[in-house]
């Protein structure tokens, strides 16, 4: 992921000017790597090591949705439709 794409996703779910560490752009930046990562996956089928560093992205980000649906529902609400995770 290149500064440009990172600085518009921090831009695009920043709560306010500044933000770099809410949960909103966490979970955002780590699916942006999830979906890269995962379309490499599709390519190399054999690449185990990235495939575990996958995982532990995805076990990452539902950690962050498990605190963010605790903290308050109508944040979580969003941003689970804004990147559209649930089919």
């Amino acid at each position: 992921m290149d500064k440009e794409k990172k600085a518009a996703i921090i831009a695009k779910f920043a709560t306010h000017p500044g933000d770099t560490g809410s949960p909103e752009v966490q979970i955002a930046l780590l699916t942006e790597r999830i979906n890269h990562l995962t379309e490499h996956l599709k390519v190399h089928k054999k690449d185990h090591h990235s495939r575990r560093g996958l995982l532990q992205m995805v076990g990452s980000r539902r950690s962050l949705l498990n605190y963010l649906k605790e903290l308050d529902i109508e944040r979580y609400r969003k941003i689970v439709a804004d990147l559209d995770l649930r089919k």
